[in-house]
């Protein structure tokens, strides 16, 4: 049930909501970096092979934050697709003060949250996720395969009820991977608040798993990750506004 997170602690729902890929592993980080930085430059100037290649790299890990961000997957290619004419726009001002994967997911975190603020009166078509993004399900009998896939549903139905503000810590955090500092980066919030964020994610996550039959192996993880942190970070949050700021 366990995955290693980029700051060496685990995960403690990634098993049970994560049958999609997990990012890909680095290669030769240093020469990838200066082949990126060189790629930015480029791609800044107008290069549309190098936009390209960039494009290529990063589409992955973007369709799958997308994804487990949306409660409308029908609509992830168009979503996928304004989040790399945004980074095409907006190229020309990366600064490199930040990762590019860094900015890149904080360009993906504001178009998902204007294209969910803008679709909220839509029906949502489907549920079931595109095939690139499903983890490779060979071997496994078409019965838990069926069970696989509700869990993922449940669970996109719980997130969906979380709002945006822990809903982004929650995805970025236990599904993504990152650590605290990072989504902060991301999201352009305090560290503290990001903890704090978190915190209340995880206690309604708790709250709302007894509607969900097929999420109930997920009780005893969340209370673990609870116990952690005896307390949410910065207590002294006004109670009606807990988690939101």
């Amino acid at each position: 049930m366990n995955d290693r997170r980029r700051d060496g602690t685990s995960s403690s729902v990634t098993a049970v909501a994560h049958p999609l890929l997990t990012a890909s592993s680095s290669r030769s980080v240093a020469a990838s970096a200066t082949d990126e930085a060189a790629l930015v430059e480029r791609a800044a100037g107008g290069d549309a092979v190098a936009f390209r290649a960039l494009f290529q790299r990063h589409r992955g890990d973007v369709a799958r934050l997308v994804y487990r961000m949306l409660s409308a997957p029908a609509d992830l290619e168009d979503v996928v697709q304004e989040v790399f004419v945004q980074v095409y726009r907006s190229l020309k001002d990366f600064r490199g003060q930040a990762k590019l994967s860094t900015w890149i997911h904080r360009v993906t975190v504001n178009v998902v949250l204007m294209h969910r603020r803008s679709a909220k009166s839509r029906p949502v078509l489907t549920e079931e996720a595109p095939g690139d993004l499903v983890a490779d399900a060979e071997g496994t009998l078409p019965d838990e395969d069926a069970e696989r896939r509700e869990r993922i549903r449940a669970f996109q139905r719980l997130l969906a009820r979380l709002a945006d503000k822990k809903r982004v810590v929650f995805v970025l955090h236990e599904l993504e991977g990152m650590t605290p500092a990072e989504i902060a980066e991301v999201v352009g919030a305090p560290v503290l608040t990001v903890r704090t964020r978190l915190f209340y994610a995880r206690r309604e996550l708790e709250a709302l798993l007894p509607e969900e039959p097929s999420l109930a192996g997920l009780g005893a993880s969340f209370a673990k990750a609870e116990a952690k942190s005896a307390k949410p970070p910065g207590d002294s949050v006004n109670p009606g506004k807990r988690g939101e700021e």
